[in-house]
């Protein structure tokens, strides 16, 4: 793994209009991913993940802070630089797959490259669904295909235009046992590979296929946990929502 980092991201805070005044999603977050890692974030429900997750792939822009992709600042580029960028740079996956039902597979896959005003080179789409392992599912349509393929589907997609990063929101949340562990051991392969994932995930196990898992509470990086296990990963999530729901408690009666 290169320790360069592809991604850096400093003082980043993310605020939203609430009812009783702003909600503050991201609170100072400083944060380096180095090429080649994969990274896993979790926390409580509300701690951030998502906006983090958003905002560091360009998806979504903070209240402050910096966010620097392959040392250009996404923070001050415009809409369509973005948009750019994330068909050229950022591989997203969706927990819900995204995919369009009237395409197959093979042209779901090559959808961000058409986008992008690029014409897809059919044998790399033959090979990216062959190493997801749909290399005979290429003509078949999202309803012909299970949540597992479909999200196999999705994964290639995001590798099609062979971005600097693979952004990925609960990728496993919808799916089976069986299904889950195909996808997490494909990204785990990718990152073996050199590829850059990072990936919010609820799920210890998930997390356990990563290098490093990052916890979120309030806002805020608060621990961290290398080589993780699932039970470790467990461990360290059941003393955070014990935290948040003891905060919100207090909140509550004060």
């Amino acid at each position: 793994m290169n320790a360069t980092p592809v991604l850096r991201i400093r003082g980043l805070t993310c605020q939203y209009p609430g009812d009783a005044g702003p909600v503050h999603a991201l609170r100072g977050v400083d944060l380096d991913v180095g090429r080649g890692s994969f990274v896993a974030i979790m926390g409580p429900s509300g701690s951030g993940k998502t906006t983090l997750l958003h905002c560091a792939a360009g998806l979504q822009q903070p209240t402050s802070g910096l966010v620097e992709l392959e040392g250009r600042d996404l923070t001050r580029a415009g809409q369509v630089e973005l948009a750019r960028l994330r068909r050229r740079q950022v591989g997203f996956v969706f927990q819900s797959f995204n995919l369009l039902s009237a395409l197959t597979a093979g042209e779901n896959v090559e959808l961000p490259l058409r986008l992008d005003g690029r014409r897809a080179d059919p044998r790399r789409t033959a090979a990216l669904l062959q190493g997801v392992g749909l290399g005979e599912r290429a003509g078949h349509r999202p309803d012909q295909l299970s949540g597992g393929q479909k999200q196999r589907v999705a994964v290639a997609r995001a590798l099609i235009t062979d971005p600097d990063v693979v952004f990925a929101d609960e990728p496993t949340g919808a799916l089976d046992i069986r299904s889950a562990r195909e996808v997490l051991a494909l990204l785990r392969g990718l990152a073996d590979r050199g590829q850059t994932i990072i990936m919010v995930t609820h799920d210890p196990v998930a997390a356990s296929f990563s290098d490093q898992v990052l916890f979120l509470a309030d806002g805020r990086i608060v621990d961290r946990l290398a080589r993780p296990s699932a039970s470790a990963v467990a461990t360290r999530m059941a003393t955070l929502v014990e935290s948040a729901e003891r905060a919100a408690n207090e909140a509550v009666v004060g």
